[in-house]
C-alpha cells in the first residue's frame, strides 16, 4: 500500500550522510549471500515440511506403502523386482533368528526410498503445473480445454487437505522478463505523461541503455534468479524498506479500520480483551498451520512466506540499515495508556488467557491512576523519528533501560489504549471518519510503537484499528489476519448483555507489570526533537474517508467488467478533473504466484485511459463513443494487471537492474531517470479474502471498511479502496496539507462524480445517476448518497450465521 513512497525515496548508492560507496560489495558476493539466505530459510522450514508430511504426501502414505509392500511379500510377490533382496544382503547379519527382522528393515528402506522418489516426482510435477499461467490470460468467465485439464491435474497433485505452507516447495520462481520487453513497456507507460521532446530524450536514453549496459545487468539478474528463491524480493525489502532513513509514520506504515457503522461494545477494555484473544487465536492457528493457503480464483495457490512474521516481530533501527527481528514465540503484549507502558501476560501456565481475563487486565491499566514519568509519555515518538537518529538513541536505551525495551520489542504485538473516542458520529459523519483515519495513520505522534509489526489501537468508545509496519509483509497478509480478528471477536467470542466479554474474571491474576524506563538526560533533547517532527508530519497529513453507496461490485459485474479496472479508470478521470493533467499512477498488485513474491506495479495511466478521459471531457463525444473507449481502456488495464501478476511487469525488473548497476558502480542515465520519477497518484485495492466469515447479505454493516496510507509524493495523493459487500465502495484518500495542488476532499468529490459519470455510460447507470441527483446532502449527511448520517446499530449476526 504505502510502498510507492518508499520506492520513490530509496537511494542505494548513498549513505545516510550523502557520501558515496554504500554498495561496495562485489555483485557476485551479494548474489551469493542472497542465495545463502534463501537456503537458510529453506532449511528452517524443513521441520515444518516434516510435520506436514513433506507435502503433497503424508506420513500415513508411507505407512500405507510399507504395508502394501509387506502384504505383497507375504503373498510371495516382489514389487521391488529384486531390490529388497539386494538391500538385505547389504544389512548386517545378526544370525538366523533375526532373518525376518532383516526382511522388515529391507522393506522399510525400500518403502522409504520409493516414497521419497514419489514425493520428489509429485513436487516437480506440481511445480511444472503451477508454472502455467495461460488461465490468467484468458477472458473473464471463459475457460479453455487446456486450462480445464490443467486445473484437474493441479487438484489431483495438490492433495485433499493442504496446510498453510504446504505449497511452498512447489511454487515456481519469479521469472526475469526480457529486458527489451521491459524497456518497451516502460516507454509505452510514460508516453501519455511526457511531451514529445521529453519522450524522444527518454527513448534515446533507453536505446543507449539497451546497447551498452542492459545485457550485462540482465546476466547478473538471471544468475540470481537461478541461485536465490526470488531475484528481487530480498533486495526490495532491504533497499526500499530497511535502508530507508525516513520516518516510518505516514511514509511507510498503513492502517486498517474497524466496522464502519457498528461497534460491538462501547466498553474499551472488553473490546481490547476480545480483540487480543482473537489475534492470539489466529497466531495459534498460524503456528499449527491450520490457516488454509490462499487460492487465487479458487484454484491457484499463493506464496505464504509473509505470514511467518506477523507476530513477535520488530523492525530494529540501525545506522544506514534496519533489520527485522523475529522471535519464535512471545507470551505477552506491550500496552500503552496515557504515557505509560505495561507488560501484560497473555497465557496462564496451561493455556491462553480468556477474553474476560484479558479484559480484567486491560481494565486494571485503565483504572491505574499513576502518572507517566518525565519524558516517558513521549518516548514512542522516537520510533517516528528518522531512522539514523532513533538508532543512535536506542543504543543508550538498550544500556539504560534494557528490560523495558526488551519487553516492548519482544512482545507479540503492541496495544495502544487511546483516551479519546473515534469512528463515525451522527453529529458530523464526514469529519469524524476523517479524524478516525488520521488517528490510525499517525495518532498524536507518540502513542504508537511504529517499529512493531502492528499496533492494535483501541479507542475509549470501543472502536478498533490497526497501524501496520510495512517492511515485513504487504497489506493482504495483515488484511487476512484483521478479517479473522473482527469476525472472531464479534461473532464467535461475542459480548454479554452489559457489553463485557463472556466468562468470569480471574482475581488470582497478577497486576499488569508497569515498565520503568531509566532515561538518561542526554536523550531528552532527542525525544523532544522527535516529538516535534512527529507532530509536524502528523499535522501535515490530510485524510478523507467516504463510503460510496450508489452502486458497488454487483453493478460492475452486471456490466461484465473487472471491478478493479472500473475503479482505476474512474480514478484517472477524477484525477484529471482535479489537476487538469495526467500523471504516473502507481497501482500495487501481488506477485505471490511465485515463491517469496511480493508486489509489482501496474502503471494505470495508459494511452487508452487518457483517450477515454479526453473523450469524457469532450462534449462532442457521444456516450457510445465514450463507452467504446472505456472498454478499450479497461481491457488494456486488465492486460497490464495480468502481466504484472505473472512476473512480466516493468518496475521490479528495472529496480533489480538498477541495484545491480549500483553494485557494479555502473552509471546508467536511463535507470537514473526511471528511479527519479514521482508517483503523484498511488492507488491500492484492499481485497476481501474471507467473505465466508461475514454474512454481507443479511448483515451488511459487519464488514471491515478497509484502510489507507500516506501519499507517495508531496504534491500527490494516496488512494485505497475496498468493496464492502455488493453495493458499497469505501475510499481512503490522503494528501499533504502543505501542498497547494492537492485537497483530499476535493479529489473525493471528483471520484464520486467520476464513478457516476462512468456508470451513466450504461443504461442501468443512467437511472442510478438520476436517482442520486434527486437526493440532497441533508438526506445523508455527506455527499450525495455516500454516507448515512447515523451510526446504525443492527444486531450482530449469531455464531451460526458465520461459523
Amino acid at each position: 500500500m504505502a510502498e510507492a513512497h518508499q520506492a520513490v525515496g530509496f537511494r542505494p548508492s548513498l549513505t545516510s550522510a550523502g557520501g558515496e560507496a554504500e554498495l561496495s560489495a562485489p555483485v557476485l558476493q551479494e548474489i551469493y549471500l542472497s542465495g545463502l539466505r534463501s537456503w537458510k530459510r529453506h532449511l528452517s522450514r524443513f521441520w515444518n515440511d516434516f510435520l506436514t508430511g513433506v507435502f503433497p504426501a503424508s506420513p500415513l502414505s508411507w505407512l500405507f506403502l510399507f504395508s502394501a509392500i509387506q502384504l505383497a511379500w507375504f503373498l510371495q510377490l516382489d514389487p521391488s523386482l529384486g531390490l529388497m533382496e539386494k538391500i538385505k544382503e547389504l544389512l548386517p547379519d545378526w544370525g538366523g533368528q533375526h532373518h525376518r527382522l532383516r526382511g522388515v528393515l529391507a522393506a522399510a528402506l525400500f518403502a522409504s526410498c520409493l516414497w521419497g522418489a514419489l514425493i520428489f516426482t509429485l513436487h516437480i510435477a506440481l511445480r511444472l503445473l503451477l508454472s502455467y499461467h495461460g488461465w490468467l490470460l484468458e477472458p473473464h468467465g471463459a475457460m479453455s480445454s487446456p486450462t480445464k485439464t490443467w486445473l484437474a491435474l493441479v487438484r489431483i497433485f495438490s492433495g485433499r487437505h493442504p496446510m498453510l505452507f504446504s505449497y511452498q516447495r512447489s511454487l515456481p520462481r519469479q521469472p526475469v522478463p526480457a529486458v527489451q520487453d521491459t524497456v518497451r513497456k516502460y516507454l509505452e507507460s510514460v508516453r501519455p505523461v511526457l511531451s514529445d521532446e521529453d519522450f524522444d530524450w527518454t527513448a534515446g536514453l533507453a536505446q543507449e541503455f539497451l546497447k551498452l549496459q542492459a545485457s550485462l545487468l540482465q546476466w547478473y539478474l538471471r544468475l540470481k534468479s537461478w541461485w536465490a528463491s526470488n531475484y528481487v524480493s530480498d533486495w526490495w525489502e532491504e533497499f526500499v524498506y530497511l535502508r530507508s532513513r525516513n520516518s516510518l509514520m505516514v511514509n511507510s506504515n498503513y492502517y486498517m479500520m474497524d466496522f464502519l457503522y457498528v461497534t460491538p461494545t462501547p466498553v474499551q477494555a472488553a473490546r481490547a480483551g476480545n480483540a487480543v484473544h482473537a489475534l492470539l487465536l489466529y497466531r495459534h492457528r498460524l503456528n499449527r498451520q491450520e490457516i488454509l493457503p490462499t487460492l487465487l480464483m479458487g484454484m491457484r495457490p499463493l506464496c505464504s512466506a509473509q505470514y511467518e512474521k506477523i507476530f513477535n516481530t520488530t523492525r530494529i533501527p540501525g545506522i544506514q540499515k534496519d533489520h527485522i527481528r523475529h522471535l519464535r514465540d512471545s507470551r505477552h503484549v506491550a500496552v500503552f495508556h496515557r504515557g505509560r507502558f505495561f507488560r501484560v501476560g497473555t497465557h496462564s501456565q496451561s493455556s491462553l488467557l480468556s477474553p474476560r481475563a484479558l479484559e480484567q487486565q486491560f481494565q486494571r491499566i485503565l483504572d491505574d491512576p499513576s502518572p507517566a514519568r518525565p519524558h516517558e509519555e513521549h518516548l514512542a515518538a522516537l520510533t517516528a523519528a528518522p531512522r539514523d537518529m532513533w538508532a543512535q538513541v536506542r543504543r543508550s536505551l538498550k544500556t539504560q533501560a534494557k528490560d523495558a525495551l526488551e519487553a516492548v520489542e519482544g512482545a507479540a504485538f503492541f496495544v495502544s489504549l487511546d483516551s479519546e473516542p473515534a469512528g463515525l458520529t451522527r453529529e458530523d459523519p464526514a469529519a469524524s471518519l476523517d479524524a478516525y483515519a488520521h488517528a490510525l495513520l499517525a495518532g498524536r505522534g507518540h502513542d504508537r510503537w511504529f517499529d512493531k509489526s502492528f499496533t492494535l489501537i483501541v479507542f475509549s468508545n470501543g472502536k478498533l484499528g490497526l497501524s501496520v509496519e510495512h517492511s515485513w509483509a504487504d497489506c493482504p497478509i495483515s488484511g487476512h489476519m484483521w478479517e479473522f480478528t473482527l469476525a472472531t471477536e464479534c461473532f464467535r467470542l461475542g459480548y454479554s448483555a452489559d457489553g463485557h466479554c463472556k466468562g468470569h474474571p480471574d482475581p488470582s491474576l497478577p497486576q499488569p507489570q508497569r515498565l520503568h524506563w531509566d532515561l538518561p538526560d542526554k536523550i531528552h533533547p532527542s525525544i523532544s526533537l522527535a516529538l516535534r517532527g512527529a507532530k509536524t508530519l502528523s499535522g501535515n497529513i490530510d485524510c478523507h474517508v467516504f463510503p460510496f453507496s450508489h452502486f458497488g461490485k454487483s453493478f460492475i459485474k452486471r456490466c461484465h467488467l473487472s471491478s478493479d479496472s472500473f475503479i482505476q479508470m474512474a480514478l484517472q478521470l477524477a484525477h484529471f478533473r482535479d489537476r487538469g493533467q495526467f500523471c504516473l499512477t502507481y497501482e500495487s498488485t501481488m506477485t505471490r504466484l511465485f515463491l517469496e513474491g511480493r508486489t509489482e506495479t501496474v502503471r494505470s495511466c495508459t494511452r487508452e485511459a487518457c483517450n477515454f478521459v479526453r473523450a469524457m471531457e469532450d462534449k462532442e463525444k457521444t456516450d457510445p463513443q465514450c463507452l467504446a473507449l472505456f472498454r478499450v481502456a479497461v481491457d488494456k488495464h486488465q492486460a497490464l494487471l495480468k502481466a504484472a501478476m505473472s512476473g512480466q511487469g516493468v518496475d521490479r525488473h528495472l529496480f533489480g537492474l538498477y541495484i545491480v548497476s549500483q553494485f557494479l558502480h555502473l552509471q546508467s542515465p536511463f535507470l537514473d531517470q526511471v528511479h527519479s520519477e514521482q508517483w503523484q497518484l498511488a492507488t491500492s485495492q484492499i481485497p476481501v479474502q474471507q467473505i465466508h466469515l461475514f454474512d454481507v447479505h443479511n448483515y451488511p454493516d459487519y464488514v471491515s471498511s478497509g484502510g489507507g496510507f500516506g501519499p507517495a509524493d508531496d504534491h500527490g495523493y494516496g488512494v485505497s479502496y475496498i468493496f464492502m459487500g455488493d453495493d458499497t465502495i469505501t475510499f481512503h484518500i490522503s494528501s499533504k496539507k502543505s501542498s497547494t495542488k492537492t485537497d483530499s476532499h476535493r479529489l473525493g468529490q471528483h471520484i464520486e462524480d467520476a464513478l457516476l459519470d462512468v456508470a451513466a455510460l450504461f443504461q442501468e447507470g443512467q437511472r442510478l445517476k438520476r436517482a442520486c441527483r434527486g437526493l440532497g446532502e441533508e438526506d445523508l449527511g455527506h455527499r450525495c448518497g455516500s454516507l448515512p448520517c447515523h451510526a446504525r446499530g443492527s444486531r450482530a449476526p449469531t455464531t451460526s450465521a458465520t461459523f
